[in-house]
């Protein structure tokens, strides 16, 4: 085999995974956008309020700061408690090679969606936002080679 891990991914992984995708986008503006407008509201209308208003001023503001990355971690934790234990995989010339205790599995590199690189992780796509996620940890120092070389074998224009 060309390159050989053991699959390990953590909670906090995805957790940053899903931020990522979630302030990359226009849902992340508008979050943004109402955190900060709630901000100003409270600021501005505090003393004038009663109790019910402030506690729903502090919620409002904590919708987006605390309370949707505390949900999105209680996902990414079942998730990788779905992920079974000692997974290895594997690249070579032919495909994409999984090894489970249980189970072996073997993709052809014309059926792998893309490739996508973040600061922290590289995303191996077999489905449209599905797919195998390598952190730096597991990678290591052959990450830009791996990257580069996942890249020579998906067809031109199909990774990020």
């Amino acid at each position: 085999m060309k390159y050989k891990f053991t699959y390990q991914i953590t909670a906090f992984d995805l957790w940053k995974l899903s931020m990522y995708g979630i302030y990359g986008s226009i849902i992340g503006v508008c979050n943004i956008i109402f955190t900060v407008a709630m901000i100003l509201l409270t600021a501005k209308f505090w003393v004038d309020v009663n109790n019910f208003i402030k506690i729903l001023f502090i919620m409002a503001i904590s919708l987006f700061t605390v309370i949707q990355p505390a949900t999105v971690y209680m996902r990414s934790k079942k998730q990788v408690a779905a992920i079974p234990h000692g997974m290895e995989i594997g690249f070579d010339d032919n495909g994409v090679y999984v090894k489970t205790k249980n189970q072996n599995s073997e993709l052809k590199w014309n059926t792998i969606k893309g490739i996508l690189k973040k600061p922290s992780t590289i995303i191996i796509y077999t489905i449209t936002k599905h797919g195998y996620i390598l952190t730096n940890k597991v990678l290591g120092k052959q990450k830009e080679d791996f990257y580069s070389y996942v890249v020579s074998k998906l067809q031109r224009g199909r990774y990020n």
